[in-house]
């Protein structure tokens, strides 16, 4: 089979395994919660340093959503001096229940020692953290872009003294997001970073997955984000159509393959030998990393021909929290060399 062929077949994979994949997420039912000694030592540890002042919960203001937005801030290990920020996006729940950043990895410890505030905003599930043109009348009003790049900078930038210096990664439907935001405002950000997301909105495969998130799983439509599937808005807010504005910028993308991997075994912290845990984080997982590995391929294929710089790191695994938390370490120095050049 020629290459081009071995593309197609690899595409066509894709789009079936994240059709699988939608159709299972949208109608199982989530395992009991976990009795993983991780996530109550994650808790802990999380409360020892709220106490501490080093975790700040606020309330932003945001006009142009209408309500105040929940935001959760890890601050610098050393505040004598002002310091970068890295905001740090949630995925498909939007850091609503425990699928967060401070529920499901080690951030609080990872960051302990490091001189970076880390923002993550809460409350955007199934919104892909963007301008939506039209109210829903279930996921409500969304205008994550002007929340984002307009709204929450200021007032952080005031509150903690930051330097001016910003970075922004995502997980997941995140993932996308954050290349869409580094793109819709190149002077705020000089890094991004995006793990497992599909970096594609306006190909099939691109709209397939929103399709997932905001239907199957949030009960939206997606016409009323950027108006019915095909319309422009759908290329202007499309990663790899518009990956020309990602140049000068420093850049890490990851995904795994979709094959289990080191965190995939029965007996893994996070599945704990757990039959359903299993099939949800191997099976679901799998197919849904499947399809934003392709995605990612065609992304550093774009990159490579406009000639942008870029990491990308690939590596066999599902779709799920332990991988985040290895590729938030792995890109954390890329991420730090830029934000304090």
């Amino acid at each position: 089979m020629t290459a081009a062929g071995r593309s197609v077949c690899s595409r066509r994979l894709a789009l079936t395994l994240v059709s699988i994949a939608a159709v299972v997420a949208a109608f199982s039912v989530p395992p009991a919660a976990s009795a993983d000694p991780g996530v109550r030592e994650r808790a802990a540890r999380l409360a020892q340093a709220t106490a501490e002042g080093r975790v700040v919960d606020l309330s932003v203001r945001s006009e142009s959503m209408a309500r105040d937005v929940p935001v959760r801030v890890l601050v610098a290990a050393d505040t004598s001096e002002p310091r970068p920020t890295l905001y740090l996006l949630n995925g498909a729940g939007g850091g609503e229940g425990t699928g967060h950043w401070f529920e499901q990895t080690d951030i609080v410890d990872f960051f302990a020692d490091k001189d970076v505030n880390v923002v993550v905003p809460m409350r955007g599930a199934y919104s892909y953290y963007t301008d939506w043109v039209r109210n829903d009348p279930v996921l409500g009003r969304n205008k994550w872009t002007t929340f984002l790049t307009k709204e929450l900078p200021p007032v952080i930038d005031a509150k903690f003294d930051t330097d001016g210096a910003n970075g922004i990664a995502g997980i997941s439907m995140a993932g996308t997001s954050v290349l869409a935001l580094a793109e819709t405002a190149p002077d705020l950000y000089r890094a991004v970073a995006s793990y497992s997301g599909c970096a594609e909105t306006s190909t099939e495969l691109g709209t397939l997955a929103i399709q997932a998130v905001v239907e199957g799983r949030g009960g939206g439509n997606v016409a009323n984000i950027w108006g019915p599937i095909g319309a422009p808005n759908w290329r202007a807010h499309d990663p790899v159509v518009n990956a020309h504005k990602l140049r000068g910028k420093s850049i890490y993308v990851s995904s795994g393959t979709g094959l289990p991997g080191k965190h995939d075994r029965f007996s893994s912290s996070g599945i704990n030998r757990d039959p359903l845990k299993y099939v949800d984080i191997v099976g679901v997982g799998g197919a849904i990393e499947a399809a934003t590995y392709q995605c990612t391929l065609n992304l550093e294929k774009r990159l490579k021909q406009l000639r942008i710089p870029a990491t990308f790191d690939y590596e066999p695994g599902t779709h799920s929290w332990p991988y985040w938390q290895d590729q938030l370490a792995k890109s954390w120095p890329m991420l730090e060399r830029a934000l304090t050049r």
